[in-house]
């Protein structure tokens, strides 16, 4: 009961503001910005302080429908332009309205405003902005103060220092993500710019790095290596980034990842287990949070051989035929070495990278004389449905043993599209911890999941985007207010034993670039749920 009143006072300090905002947005969206620059910013600013709630409080309520609240953000989005002088002026804005677009899920999150209330707050906004022109014309001025005298912003906070480095100002450090927005991956690359924007926010809503607030540009590459050194230069040369995280792919690695090295600029965390961001010694620019994909196979392997008790012979492989599927294929080569098994007795069959096209796989198969039992798969989501689909009744009781690459949990939504059965034998390694579970990080990833992107359900992918940018975000703390590139390069490769709650410390040196070493089992149930498997 001693939280009524405070929670009762910051919903009414919500509703002032908001019905202090509706004359002045009304105005602005009906005229555009016709004052002097320095009058509008000052002007949009204000402003921002109070839609932004309103528009933050809307998106934390999943009954209060999307398109009203993209009508009021793609209105304010044109207010912000006409009002900017230039690009420094709108990415401020922008991210002021970020901010209070943040305070505003707050403050439903917290409970300190309901959703009944955060739908009138838009409403009004809306019949405001809708009002005649004449009786927006009878609406009080505004008066302005002079900058001094504005309310406290993160910019009247102590700041770090001026910086001339690249995607560094006093009040933002800008990356950028090169990942498929279109094709067949979309949604895996979806899924972990979310998981990356999720800890960014979480971030941004704490006061920041150092005074800093962390942004986000992405670049679409459809997961076509002939674009990705398009989308690279747009987001360094354009785009102005400070480094790049979660870029997604191996084939597009190795072409993104001698652009970065030559720019001496940071790559941390590219979705890939691919030897091409694994070199020994590493290169000094790139940084990997997860297992290599033959970390991943090999653990397979042994699990097949020595928990189910296979024979090695009738284990094959299914790869994408490119630097993906050739990283996995080492590691089930290597364990086939291990268990004194030659390697060349391995039978591979291949499909086209970006495409589904899996049925000369299937034929190829049919065509041995030894049973198959067991089945590494090295695929993306789709071509890995595909080929357990038609796979299936051909190779019945056989084991699909998946590496983390094919996204757990949309494999599980496609797989259940054709029906239960289809989930049967069905085993994924993972490269972070059970997305059911309760370590207190996947708790802190699923609060900012709820928080900043509600309605979206927890996903592997997903995690292992948050779990990458909460480790580069660990190293920017440490890094200081004094950020480069080397000093941030030296900082990252002092973190040992990094402990943050996922169960298993992470870490790196300068010999070492990658975080973790773990990985985790999972299988398919009839439900289409993951449960967790010893794999050793």
């Amino acid at each position: 009961m001693t939280d009524v009143l405070p929670q009762k006072a910051a919903a009414r300090r919500t509703l002032a503001h908001a019905r202090m905002a509706l004359p002045l947005l009304a105005t602005l969206m009906a005229s555009g910005a016709t004052a002097a620059p320095g009058e509008t910013m000052a002007t949009v600013r204000q402003l921002g302080s109070r839609v932004g709630p309103i528009i933050g409080s809307a998106l934390a309520c999943r009954e209060i429908a999307r398109p009203r609240i993209q009508a009021i953000i793609e209105k304010f989005q044109v207010v912000i332009r006409e009002a900017a002088a230039d690009e420094a002026d709108r990415d401020e804005l922008t991210r002021l309205l970020d901010q209070y677009v943040a305070e505003g899920r707050s403050l439903v999150t917290g409970r300190r405003l309901d959703c009944s209330g955060a739908d009138r707050q838009l409403a009004d906004l809306e019949r405001s902005i809708a009002a005649p022109a004449q009786a927006r014309s009878s609406l009080p001025a505004v008066s302005i103060g002079p900058a001094a005298a504005q309310a406290a912003t993160p910019s009247a906070q102590v700041l770090p220092p001026v910086s001339n480095v690249r995607g560094v100002t006093q009040n933002d450090i800008k990356f950028g993500m090169v990942i498929p927005t279109t094709g067949p991956v979309r949604e895996s690359g979806r899924q972990l710019r979310i998981g990356i924007e999720a800890a960014f926010s979480r971030v941004n809503a704490a006061g920041g790095i150092n005074g800093r607030v962390l942004k986000l540009v992405t670049a679409d590459d459809g997961y076509d290596p002939a674009r990705t050194l398009d989308a690279m230069k747009l987001l360094y040369e354009k785009e102005q980034v400070f480094g790049f995280v979660g870029n997604f792919g191996s084939a597009t690695a190795a072409v993104g990842i001698p652009y970065a090295l030559e720019r001496r600029v940071l790559l941390f965390a590219p979705y890939t287990g691919a030897n091409v961001v694994r070199h020994d010694p590493p290169d000094r620019y790139v940084f990997n949070y997860r297992p290599s994909y033959a970390e991943e196979t090999d653990a397979l392997v042994r699990y097949l051989v020595k928990i189910r008790k296979l024979n090695p012979r009738q284990i094959v492989v299914f790869a994408q035929n490119d630097a993906f599927g050739d990283a996995g294929f080492a590691g089930v080569a290597k364990a086939f070495r291990s268990l004194g098994v030659s390697d060349n007795a391995i039978v591979r069959v291949n499909y086209p990278r970006n495409t589904i096209d899996v049925d000369d796989a299937i034929s190829q198969l049919k065509l041995l004389r030894t049973p198959v039992r067991a089945v590494v798969v090295l695929a993306t989501t789709r071509a890995a449905a595909k080929f357990i689909e038609k796979a299936h009744d051909v190779f019945p009781g056989a084991v699909f043993a998946n590496i983390s690459a094919v996204a757990g949990s949309a494999l599980a939504s496609e797989l259940m599209l054709l029906g239960p059965r289809f989930t049967d034998g069905v085993i994924v390694s993972q490269t972070v911890p059970s997305v059911a579970g309760y370590s207190s990080l996947v708790l802190d990833y699923k609060n900012a999941l709820a928080n900043y992107f509600p309605g979206e359900a927890a996903d592997y992918t997903s995690l292992e985007g948050y779990i990458s940018a909460s480790i580069l975000i660990e190293g920017l703390k440490r890094a200081g207010p004094s950020l480069d590139t080397e000093r941030l390069v030296d900082t990252l490769e002092t973190m040992r034993n990094l402990d943050l709650g996922l169960g298993t410390q992470l870490g790196f040196g300068r010999a070492e670039h990658q975080a973790s070493h773990k990985i985790w089992g999972t299988a398919l149930n009839e439900t289409g749920t993951y449960q967790p498997v010893e794999l050793d």
